[in-house]
């Protein structure tokens, strides 16, 4: 059998008092603290350790300990966060309308065109480092699980995840080509074809 236990009621069991924030001053704290790194371990320690090192067995038990151990800790991470947070302030100042609608612009024309057309820049590249031409699949090919050709090769374009899926060991007559998405850009896998 299966419970969830809530965070709400962990709070409870362990006898601690919830921080309540002001709407949207958490989100943006957490935000600036990803940006600004400040309560990473070099800064505040690597907690999973510091937790195994700890004897006591109450909340304040560990504050006292902690603030012991890492004095100035809670203060760095402050400051750090602190001046991230006027960083995005001042970022958030400078937004008008005109670059709102530049984002949005970005986000439906521009990103949503390069995703759904990043199958044809993979058959591009896969042909130009062969030295050959490409072609789209046409939609009797595509019900075949063809994606395209690169020169007279049908291939099949798929994310990496698709190589751990259990029907890969069914025969095809049909190359694939794995992809990852990173972050500035995909990482394609060419071996079948190469």
């Amino acid at each position: 059998m299966k419970i969830k236990i809530t965070n709400e009621e962990i709070k409870k069991y362990l006898d601690i008092e919830t921080s309540e924030f002001p709407k949207y001053v958490a989100p943006l704290i957490n935000l600036a603290n990803q940006y600004a790194q400040g309560t990473r371990p070099k800064v505040v320690g690597q907690m999973s350790e510091l937790i195994q090192e700890f004897e006591g067995k109450t909340l304040s038990e560990w504050e006292e300990w902690y603030l012991k151990k890492r004095p100035d800790a809670i203060k760095n991470a402050t400051q750090k966060i602190l001046q991230k947070l006027r960083e995005l302030k001042d970022a958030i100042n400078s937004i008008d309308i005109n670059t709102v609608e530049q984002w949005v612009k970005d986000l439906v024309i521009v990103k949503t065109f390069i995703g759904l057309r990043f199958q044809e820049v993979i058959l591009k590249k896969g042909a130009e480092i062969k030295g050959t031409n490409y072609r789209l699949a046409e939609l009797e090919e595509e019900a075949k699980g063809i994606d395209g050709y690169i020169g007279g090769i049908p291939v099949s374009i798929k994310p990496h995840t698709y190589k751990i899926k259990t029907f890969l060991s069914e025969h095809r007559d049909v190359k694939i080509i794995y992809y990852r998405k990173i972050k500035d850009g995909i990482e394609v896998d060419y071996g079948e074809i190469l």
